[in-house]
């Protein structure tokens, strides 16, 4: 949005520099205001022209609002996407679209967005972004009040996060053969993935001087640049010490090869997520693992083996770098399913229920005396 807004570039600005947000969560903040600037600029008015309130089939529970017709298609913004259409705008055009913007039209956005067949996750989302670049114009004196404050974040479906069992880990990380320095590398991502419970974007970031092997600890820069040291167990410093032995000798070998980064390419430069994600997919098809799972898989199973092994939820909590400890608590529905797994196994009045020494039902069936 180079040319389209001065306002959210300030917003953005905001969120680095002030918040420490990282470049990645900015980018996808200002993905979501180019998109909702986009509709104002090239949707909504086509909306309010045709009389049409609040649209959108089912939006109540998005907007606050009842059952609703459906979206025009003229009102969609250009398939050419935001940044193309935004760039044929003013600045002050853009600016003073987004400075307008009231609660009504807001509904109207969350309406197409929902008729285009966004998810409710996806929707809450950049709802989260419009509250946030709202509640800035407020607070720097361009808005007096926030429009997005009267709308309902939609209610989201509760999804449990999908772990491994330790056997499926044990049969993942022992897939890569370590005779060779890709091979070799590959075992020591897995390794540390599912040793620290890191993100991929964290492990990535890693470099040579943020192992320490004596201490047996990473330094882990996290999310919101904030950083935190970790405990990294002695398999994982095994393995990331064997893909040394490969890596330092190619480094003799090649000039242009980044001394400092822990995890190369096959250039030497740092390895990118989306490049642990392809090698992860190729070794769950070798091991016969589901190909849905995916790196993050590694994290949620860390965290849940952590508290099904006796970990209490505020360490877990630091050592995923969870901001809030709501976030931790997720994985207490999966402890608490194996908890009752391992109760209906062993508690003797449950296993009494089980051989029939229970309460028995009437001969009628229906449980009345």
């Amino acid at each position: 949005m180079e040319e389209g807004s001065v306002t959210v570039e300030q917003f953005l600005h905001y969120l680095k520099f002030e918040k420490r947000f990282s470049e990645h969560t900015a980018k996808c903040y200002g993905a979501d205001l180019a998109q909702f600037a986009d509709f104002l600029l090239n949707g909504s008015n086509i909306a309010q022209g045709s009389g049409i309130r609040h649209p959108g089939s089912g939006i109540g529970d998005l907007a606050g609002a009842g059952p609703q017709p459906p979206v025009p298609e003229a009102w969609a913004p250009s398939e050419a996407g935001a940044a193309t259409a935004i760039a044929t705008q003013t600045e002050q055009e853009v600016d003073q679209r987004l400075l307008a913007v009231d609660v009504d039209e807001a509904r109207i956005y969350l309406a197409y967005l929902n008729e285009k067949g966004y998810s409710k996750a996806t929707i809450a989302r950049k709802l989260a972004t419009l509250r946030s670049f709202y509640k800035f114009l407020v607070k720097t004196s361009r808005c007096s009040s926030n429009p997005l404050t009267a709308i309902r974040t939609p209610k989201q479906d509760k999804k449990l996060p999908r772990f491994l069992e330790y056997e499926e880990v044990k049969r993942l990380i022992e897939t890569p053969p370590t005779d060779s320095w890709l091979g070799a590398r590959d075992r020591a991502i897995l390794e540390t993935l599912y040793s620290t419970g890191i993100r991929v974007s964290e492990l990535v970031a890693l470099n040579m001087d943020d192992i320490d092997f004596l201490s047996e600890v990473i330094h882990i820069r996290g999310k919101g640049k904030k950083e935190r040291i970790t405990p990294i167990s002695s398999s994982a410093l095994q393995a990331i010490q064997h893909y040394m032995e490969f890596r330092n000798k190619r480094a003799q070998n090649n000039s242009h090869f980044d001394a400092r980064v822990l995890f190369v390419n096959k250039h030497g430069q740092r390895l990118s997520t989306r490049s642990v994600r392809r090698k992860m997919d190729k070794y769950l098809k070798v091991a016969g693992l589901d190909p849905a799972i995916s790196p993050h898989t590694l994290r949620h199973s860390f965290a849940t083996h952590m508290l099904n092994n006796g970990a209490d939820l505020r360490s877990v909590q630091e050592l995923l770098g969870h901001q809030s400890l709501s976030t931790t608590q997720v994985y207490t529905h999966l402890t608490t399913r194996k908890l009752k797994e391992v109760y209906e196994d062993s508690h003797p009045r449950e296993s009494m229920s089980q051989d029939g020494f229970g309460l028995q039902e009437s001969p009628g069936g229906n449980g009345q005396p």
